[in-house]
């Protein structure tokens, strides 16, 4: 009975706007209005966000727009005398890591600030009269057009409403119709917590502007301006006390611009009116529906790039949430389809070419002072945000973190020259709209040095994905001064001679050496692993491009001096340089893991033992963890070659959060909840799945290396593989029925497959002008080292296959 009701819901309520894509289940749907911002539902250009939460009788969009931070352009670094650094690395090796702790915190820790916080624009409101009693409610969210409606009934009237955040218009869009003429009435208002608001109208519109609030003695400079006008068919609208009264319309469109003076981290002389106006003007002298298809079309260039089909159950026809809550109980792969795609929308929508990164809430915050700030967290959760944009066939959004990698390389200069006197640049673990670089906080999360090379690693991501000599050679200076940081700033430790990074954490995690009572230490595992990774990229960078022979051999000595991955008394790979850890420790980083993903130094083809130690520290730390640890946890399954074990993850994060106390999962509106809200937990899910169906770090492409066993069928299209490959995968019974490679730039593809493709079954697409070359040797035999047997979880055999390809060819495989 519970499914039927649901079912009539869904066509009653919904079927006017269902049409063919809706078999992609893009579409987050509710019967009931959002009680909370947990459960509004987000739109975004990259530029511009909004909340809609879908009340009948007073709609709210809570608004924001990227450039609107608290502070003003500044430096929070400060000059440091050696002898500081030099005392503390000796209390440090002296294993008095409380006294290093505490003269870290007097002495290396910004005496400025601590950054800046993103800060929400305000709220529009639009109340509608006589609309608290309604029936037939539904809304909903539509990933696949980047669309939001609202529908309902009062006094046999329906009423819709639908809310664009315009791609190509720079401008949310808010259109409300009726089944009836003249039922449009309604009164709209701005409000907003900044700070010298001043209320204008002029041209029949609203005008609001005001200035962001200092912050920790950082004086408050973004200038601010929204303008909000409707455009009617029908009635009569006047706009009066900063209220838009609109009355007996026929249709209404109601349009929001918002904009401030920023040009750039050091510059904010730009004209807000002018640049608020503009987007204004242009966008209401269009005709919506047009407006509407630009914005469409804009969107799904990106969006369409990939689809995935897990297969249909009833499940899907109950609202979202209810679908969120029982998961974990039944078997729905649309869920999980639709949240592996809510991720790339959210990414789509939050971090667009030209715009600011996504940030710790990608681009949606309704407060003045949220949750860290919702900063730019580069000890995971900034990283983290960008792990899908390349595998997922989102090259362009991963353009706003790459500028920001050069812009903090320009400011964390003078912080590594004022701080630790060494050339280079540095980052630590927060950075914000000015780009400081500052340590900040307490020394516990702060003395973290290693920023600079886990954000270049996303330059040298960019060129393994695409092959761009061009990108390369541009970036190349980047990603050489983040090295040629620890050049300068490695020590050498008493008891080994290994080149270690002092002072440091791993971090946020307290250690069995302070008696748990701090974090920092020298030669953390991670750090080690960030080094090597950043020395190996530039040592092969410089070899791509011709450049720094004797730079590269600098870091070949260097990175030969580091200290190697251990493997502790537990079994478990050791977090720090010392034995520390426990079994019982169930901390929600594990970034000693980080060898093991997002690189791959660790690798269960090539080093089981570090492999087996990686699993263990996993199975010790244990599932449940806070929402974005949990996404990690999913990338690390899959790289472990555990699917159902990566599958697992996946439910206890797909678990509904209705309130702060729990711990880690979902919100309603399918948000990760640390809690409170972070989006880099959606973000790492979202790039944890891709991790199932394809991997292409280990020298070649694997085909459904961590497949879960509950999706026996399906197919996903559009992945990308390291060498610029595109990927499309059908499977039956989890083996591979066809593949499809799409070669961007040519070259050797090497693919691994638990399946034997058949030679005969090649299929050249139209219009290749040579046979492509395909090498193997005896196909009825498994091509499988004894390193590679070790490789998969269930013992299946292996086969590896070698395509030359030529750029531009499509390459089609069938298992007959």
């Amino acid at each position: 009975m519970k499914k039927l009701v649901y079912l009539l819901i869904l066509l009653c309520f919904s079927s006017q706007w269902m049409t063919a894509k809706d078999n992609d289940n893009l579409r987050l749907w509710y019967n009931k209005p959002a009680a909370d911002w947990n459960e509004a539902l987000p739109l975004g250009n990259g530029r511009l966000g909004t909340m809609v939460f879908g009340v009948s009788s007073v709609e709210h969009l809570q608004l924001n727009e990227e450039t609107i931070w608290a502070g003003s352009p500044n430096n929070n670094a400060h000059e440091v005398a050696p002898e500081v650094l030099q005392e503390v690395r000796k209390l440090i090796f002296d294993k008095r890591y409380v006294e290093a702790q505490q003269l870290a915190n007097d002495k290396l820790m910004s005496k400025k600030n601590h950054g800046m916080p993103y800060q929400t624009m305000g709220d529009l409101f639009i109340s509608f009269p006589g609309h608290d009693k309604y029936t037939n409610y539904y809304r909903d969210l539509d990933i696949s057009d980047a669309l939001a409606t609202v529908t309902y009934k009062v006094n046999g009237v329906t009423f819709k409403r639908e809310i664009i955040t315009s791609f190509t218009d720079q401008v949310i869009m808010v259109r409300l119709t009726a089944d009836k003429p003249a039922s449009i009435s309604c009164n709209a208002f701005l409000t907003t917590p900044q700070e010298k608001v001043e209320y204008t109208s002029d041209n029949n519109q609203i005008i609001l502007s005001a200035l962001t609030p200092a912050h920790e003695k950082q004086s408050g400079k973004v200038q601010l301006e929204t303008r909000v006008k409707p455009k009617i068919v029908g009635g009569t609208y006047q706009v009066k006390d900063n209220i838009i009264s609109i009355e007996n319309a026929d249709e209404a469109i109601i349009y929001i611009a918002i904009a401030t003076n920023f040009v750039n981290y050091k510059d904010i002389s730009r004209d807000k009116t002018l640049k608020c106006k503009t987007y204004l003007d242009n966008a209401i002298l269009k005709n919506y529906d047009l407006s509407k298809q630009s914005h469409t079309a804009f969107y799904r260039q990106y969006m369409d790039r990939v689809s995935l089909n897990l297969g249909t159950t009833d499940a899907v026809l109950k609202p979202t949430d209810i679908r969120i809550k029982e998961f974990a109980q039944t078997f729905d792969p649309q869920l999980a389809a639709l949240y592996f795609q809510f991720g790339r929308y959210l990414l789509i929508s939050s971090s667009q070419p030209n715009t600011q990164p996504a940030n710790l809430q990608g681009i949606w915050n309704d407060r003045l002072l949220p949750s860290w700030d919702s900063k730019y967290t580069c000890n995971i959760n900034l990283e983290m945000n960008y792990w899908p944009a390349e595998s997922t066939n989102l090259s362009e959004m991963h353009d706003p973190m790459l500028q920001l990698v050069k812009e903090v390389a320009e400011t964390g200069e003078s912080t590594a020259r004022m701080m630790y006197h060494t050339r280079g640049w540095v980052l630590h673990h927060n950075t914000d709209i000015w780009r400081t670089t500052a340590p900040v906080d307490q020394a516990a999360s702060g003395m973290w040095p290693t920023g600079g090379a886990w954000v270049s690693q996303h330059l040298w991501y960019r060129y393994l994905y695409t092959g761009d000599k061009k990108y390369l050679q541009d970036v190349y200076q980047v990603m050489k001064g983040a090295a040629m940081f620890f050049v300068d700033f490695l020590i050498e430790e008493p008891n080994h001679g290994w080149l270690v990074v002092s002072p440091s954490n791993s971090p946020e995690n307290v250690h069995a050496g302070s008696n748990l009572k701090a974090t920092i230490a020298a030669g953390t595992t991670m750090d080690n692993q960030l080094v090597f990774d950043l020395f190996s990229n530039v040592i092969d960078a410089a070899n791509i491009l011709g450049l720094d022979k004797a730079f590269a051999d600098t870091l070949r000595m260097k990175r030969v001096k580091l200290p190697p991955m251990q493997v502790g008394q537990h079994g478990q790979l050791q977090e720090w340089l010392y034995d520390w850890d426990s079994p019982e420790d169930k901390h929600r980083h594990v970034s000693h893991l980080y060898g093991l993903y997002p690189s791959n130094q660790i690798s269960p083809l090539h080093t089981r033992e570090l492999s087996e130690a990686a699993k263990n520290t996993l199975i010790q730390r244990g599932d449940p963890s806070t929402g974005w640890s949990m996404g990690w946890k999913v990338c690390l399954w899959a790289r472990l070659l555990d699917g159902d074990h990566a599958y697992k993850l996946l439910t206890e994060q797909l678990n509904l959060v209705t309130n702060e106390k729990k711990k880690g999962g979902t919100y309603s509106n399918m948000f990760d909840a640390h809690p409170p809200f972070q989006i880099d937990g959606n973000f790492g899910c979202t790039a944890g799945i891709a991790e199932m169906f394809v991997q292409s770090h280990d020298g070649f492409i694997y085909i459904l290396p961590a497949l879960p066993s509950v999706w026996k069928t399906g197919s996903i299209k559009g992945l990308v593989a390291r060498g610029g490959f595109v990927i499309d995968i059908d499977w039956k019974d989890g083996k591979v029925e066809s593949l499809k490679i799409v070669s961007r730039n040519g070259g050797n593809c090497r693919l691994k497959i638990d399946s034997p493709l058949q030679i005969k079954g090649l299929k050249q697409a139209k219009g290749a002008n040579t046979n492509p070359i395909f090498t193997t040797p005896e196909v009825k035999q498994p091509i499988i080292s004894d390193k590679a047997q070790l490789a998969v979880a269930s013992n299946r055999k292996s086969y590896t296959y070698d395509l030359k390809t030529e750029k531009g060819i499509t390459y089609t495989f069938k298992n007959k």
